[in-house]
């Protein structure tokens, strides 16, 4: 069976929305700019989200005393064996919040990006507090000559999650953000977390809902991961009853129910997160790799005779 997404996998993949949109693979290349976070420097708060410990998944070779070029290299030569022929390229600005700074700034960055060999876009990660209109006009003209997708960590769409995880902004902030990116023609991705504090099965299927009102080009979805030393690791060790912790079958089965509510057009990137061995992080799972847990999870949709956005149904206007 074909999908509305171009291929028989049971979900909308990221591999097929690159072969529609570019007409060949695609490799994302993390680059680290040099950003910071307004919850981390006072401006909204210090320390961060309760859970962030962005060393967790920010690759080795990413360096903000070297120049986006240089990372880009560095990135291209650590992954080159992996690449498949015509492979093009994303620069994806991974580290904090790579909005947080003045707009000449940004210019200069994100141009020597799309200058670097065999680039066709970037991925630009921030908060939803960290854009405004003259920055996401620049990047919409930007968005007329090369790909560009600004990612927001959204996390929840519950405002009492997002105060319980010391987020800094409410859900209202990032509607409007992804709202005001997509009426500009620009891509946009969205992070969730699965797992955060008090929030239950149920409660994740029925927000479904919700996402599906966001105008979203992607989403990714991570289980909550415990990393030794931050708020959210002792918070847990505090007040174990409040986190739903699931073995990988429970947590495959929980995302495919997710995605049979997903509207179909939202490209899914990914279902869970999977931190380098150097970070001191608790793992449930042994280490699993997150290429198995999509292996499983193709397995149960199949099992189920189901696929992407089969419950979903559109809103009336």
């Amino acid at each position: 069976m074909t999908h509305l997404w171009g291929d028989a996998r049971p979900y909308h993949s990221y591999a097929a929305y690159c072969r529609r949109t570019f007409g060949r693979p695609m490799q994302k290349l993390p680059v680290d700019g040099g950003f910071t976070c307004p919850n981390r420097d006072g401006t909204v708060g210090r320390g961060g989200c309760s859970f962030c410990a962005n060393e967790a998944f920010t690759p080795a070779y990413c360096d903000p005393r070297r120049t986006v070029r240089q990372q880009v290299g560095d990135a291209i030569a650590f992954h080159r064996r992996g690449f498949a022929p015509g492979t093009g390229f994303l620069v994806y600005f991974q580290s904090y919040s790579n909005t947080y700074a003045p707009l000449e700034r940004l210019r200069q960055l994100y141009e020597e990006a799309l200058a670097c060999p065999g680039v066709a876009g970037i991925v630009v990660g921030t908060r939803p507090d960290c854009v405004d209109a003259a920055k996401l006009d620049y990047l919409a003209e930007l968005a007329r000559r090369a790909y560009v997708c600004v990612e927001y960590g959204i996390e929840s769409t519950s405002d009492a999650t997002l105060r319980t995880i010391d987020r800094g902004h409410n859900f209202a902030v990032a509607r409007r953000a992804v709202e005001a990116t997509a009426a500009r023609g620009i891509a946009v991705g969205a992070h969730f977390i699965l797992g955060l504090p008090d929030e239950d099965d149920a409660e994740l299927l029925g927000r479904v809902r919700i996402l599906n009102e966001l105008p979203l080009t992607t989403v990714k979805f991570h289980q909550l991961q415990f990393v030794e030393g931050t708020r959210m690791t002792a918070l847990y060790d505090a007040q174990p009853v409040r986190f739903r912790r699931w073995t990988a079958g429970e947590y495959v089965e929980l995302v495919s129910e997710i995605l049979r509510r997903l509207r179909p057009d939202i490209v899914v990137e990914r279902i869970a997160g999977q931190t380098p061995p150097r970070i001191r992080c608790r793992r449930p799972w042994g280490g699993m790799r997150s290429d198995t847990l999509w292996r499983m999870l193709e397995k149960r949709l199949a099992e189920k005779n189901a696929h992407q956005g089969e419950f979903f149904v559109s809103s009336p206007r």
